[in-house]
């Protein structure tokens, strides 16, 4: 089998920047997300997740630095998230990086956390891989202030 070339689709306005890193493990989506037509912009980077999830790093960082998205971009997200949870090896993990403003994160309660994570545990509950979140506070040029990790 070929090895999987990495996959960068570069920024817009209305679109994240991707790069999707098969050797580190590495998927990462930073800026907005609001494409006219979330199908063709997310598709290709999926079926990129698909090939890699044949032949994982031991370890995938999916990272969602996305600051706005619609109702299309949270769907696929979520089918991108589920079929990474869902990688058949029990020692691979899978740690999903989620980025908020500082003054968000130091304002977020237990509940707020609890409420922020809500859709990510409905979706990776029956994962066959280990799942930790990161959680980031990061200031407006994007540096990380504060961090926690919740493992489940």
């Amino acid at each position: 089998m070929s090895k999987l070339k990495d996959l960068h689709i570069e920024g817009t306005s209305k679109t994240p920047q991707i790069d999707l890193d098969a050797e580190k493990g590495i998927l990462s989506f930073v800026g907005k997300s609001i494409p006219e037509n979330a199908t063709s912009f997310y598709e290709p980077a999926y079926k990129w997740a698909e090939q890699y999830a044949k032949n994982p790093a031991r370890n995938t960082n999916l990272k969602l630095n996305v600051v706005y998205f619609n109702t299309a971009s949270i769907l696929w997200m979520g089918k991108l998230l589920k079929l990474l949870s869902r990688i058949p090896k029990a020692e691979h993990v899978l740690f999903i990086h989620l980025y908020f403003d500082i003054e968000e994160y130091d304002s977020m309660g237990e509940e707020d956390v609890k409420e922020a994570l809500s859709p990510i545990l409905d979706i990776t509950g029956d994962a066959t891989c280990s799942i930790g979140i990161k959680l980031y506070g990061v200031d407006d040029d994007g540096n990380i202030i504060k961090e926690n990790i919740v493992l489940i």
